[in-house]
């Protein structure tokens, strides 16, 4: 495989992200490998998938990332995810994202359902990937995860150069075989030359997994109305004294 072009975009690797801050003491360094000695850390060591993909802002979608999510699965039904930056030591978490299957999905209210997002395209395509595991070892969770939905919230926007996580959280789409939700390919030939994969090899190795039979149309819903969503923040008057039971 060629090594690919590499594009940079403002804010994209070297020191200038860096949180502000001094640098760890090694009082520091030690109080935490103690701490990690004595507790149990439990939610972290259910983490048990790693995942690699690409992810776009719902309300600019011409901003595209590569995301590494984390993966605990807490039920056969319910997934949630660590989204971080990079799968360095050095990543940043920049949000979280929960996924539901299709059957948990249908029982959701339509205004909720407008912030999901399918992950059929992002599988079948090849975008979805779990470095470093033999696809057959995970074909038969990506036949599962095929007909699932995602609600991705991104809490730092590392892409514009933030160097703290600034502003209120903004909703992520998932690629789509549509228009400007097709994910730039220079971001694909830089993840696929650092794990040594081809997605498009992978997208015609997928060929067998079966498509979901419908694909609720509130999911991905700036593919059937042209429009995303924001999130702001307003004033809003506080309620100071909490009901008597």
């Amino acid at each position: 495989m060629s090594r690919p072009t590499m594009h940079t975009t403002p804010g994209q690797g070297g020191g200038e992200q860096i949180p502000p801050g001094k640098p760890m003491s090694m009082e520091q360094h030690m109080l935490d490998k103690g701490a990690q000695m004595m507790q149990s850390l439990k939610p972290i060591k259910h983490m048990n998938q790693h995942v690699c993909t690409f992810a776009m802002y719902s309300h600019d979608m011409t901003r595209q990332i590569e995301t590494h999510h984390y993966v605990t699965r807490v039920n056969q039904d319910f997934l949630q995810c660590a989204v971080y930056d990079s799968d360095e030591s050095s990543a940043r978490l920049i949000g979280v994202e929960y996924i539901v299957s299709d059957k948990i999905f249908e029982t959701l209210p339509a205004d909720e359902q407008k912030l999901w997002h399918s992950h059929a395209y992002e599988i079948k395509s090849g975008l979805w990937v779990n470095p470093r595991v033999p696809e057959m070892v995970v074909k038969p969770e990506l036949e599962n995860l095929s007909k699932t939905y995602g609600k991705f919230w991104c809490t730092w926007q590392t892409d514009r150069g933030d160097k703290l996580p600034m502003g209120p959280p903004a909703l992520m789409m998932s690629p789509q075989a549509v228009n400007m939700g097709m994910v730039r390919p220079e971001l694909v030939e830089k993840r696929d030359y650092k794990y040594n994969i081809s997605s498009d090899a992978l997208k015609t190795s997928r060929v067998e997994i079966a498509e979901p039979e419908w694909i609720n149309p509130q999911a991905d819903y700036w593919k059937q109305h042209g429009k995303g969503f924001a999130i702001d923040a307003e004033t809003t008057e506080m309620k100071k004294i909490a009901p008597f039971p």
